[in-house]
């Protein structure tokens, strides 16, 4: 018997500490950062009430939404983890059973019935991540296993998706068509952000089938993909600003593009070195620029050219 499966058969339920683990607090800051860009870009102005939004829509996308696709990531990669990372909560017995199951299922539910009180548009935009978040992990979609189409999901349902929400709980309709497009700038380039987190695990990936961009088309090349597609919709979003009549946020985030150019250019010399470099510097230029643009698209969102 393995020893997962004895840990498994001595325990009949979840090491509190284990759940928490699970739904992997540290990856919450993203969604929750982008939601509240879409707060800022709304224009509503923070009284009691709108603060109360503001932390209910924070706990929506961080602790249920992407707290949910980390638990059901982890359930169906519950077989490769156990021959490559066997101290993760499901894999090592510390949550026994089908419990990491019951748990994607009961953070679904909780997700849904939550995003259902902060109205309409915030419900549909919670139920299509949520969607893609089982479609992402879960068979027969396993959408992970594609460098294009898995990196795409999680930058829509980490950015884009959440930022609409942002707007969306404060706005209480559908918003402004400024916010939409930059929601949508940000997501697209938040593919790359998504493929250069591949490159932590090119020679697992080959091995287990999935087909990342560092593993179909080589690191270098894989590598540049990746700068351009962060790029591009940067590059987009300063023409945007400028022609909105914002050449100071504008130039701000043209600033800190130059910056990502720089940091993009040593990467580049020896991506899997230093992607996880990058991610931690070139990527904080990146989510800056997010709140730039937001509040840049705040006075046009309240009526003003």
């Amino acid at each position: 018997m393995a020893r997962s499966d004895v840990i498994s058969s001595s325990r009949l339920l979840p090491a509190p500490g284990a759940v928490l683990e699970l739904l992997k607090p540290i990856t919450w800051f993203a969604p929750m950062w982008a939601f509240m860009c879409g707060v800022v870009s709304s224009r509503v102005s923070l009284g009691l009430y709108s603060v109360a939004l503001l932390v209910a829509g924070m706990l929506l996308a961080g602790p249920l939404i992407c707290a949910t696709s980390q638990a059901v990531n982890d359930w169906f990669d519950r077989h490769v983890d156990a021959i490559n990372q066997p101290e993760r909560p499901i894999p090592s017995g510390r949550i026994p059973g089908d419990w990491g199951l019951r748990i994607a299922i009961l953070w679904t539910s909780l997700s849904l019935v939550f995003a259902s009180l902060l109205g309409v548009w915030v419900f549909w935009a919670a139920a299509i991540g949520l969607l893609l978040s089982w479609a992402y992990s879960a068979p027969p979609f396993r959408l992970k296993l594609s460098g294009w189409w898995g990196p795409g999901v999680v930058g829509l349902c980490y950015e884009g998706l959440a930022w609409f929400t942002g707007a969306a709980v404060m706005c209480g309709t559908l918003p402004d068509w400024h916010i939409l497009a930059l929601a949508g700038l940000y997501s697209a380039g938040a593919h790359g952000i998504m493929t250069l987190n591949d490159f932590k695990a090119v020679d697992g990936d080959r091995q287990m089938g999935v087909n990342s961009l560092p593993v179909t088309l080589g690191v270098e090349n894989a590598a540049l993909v990746a700068c351009t597609v962060m790029a591009l919709p940067q590059v987009i979003v300063v023409a945007a600003l400028a022609h909105w009549s914002r050449p100071i946020h504008a130039a701000i985030i043209g600033g800190l593009l130059l910056i990502q150019f720089t940091l993009m250019a040593r990467m580049l010399r020896d991506p899997k070195k230093y992607a996880p470099w990058y991610n931690a510097t070139g990527t904080t230029l990146y989510v800056l620029g997010m709140l730039a643009a937001a509040l840049a698209v705040r006075p046009i969102v309240g009526g003003f050219s």
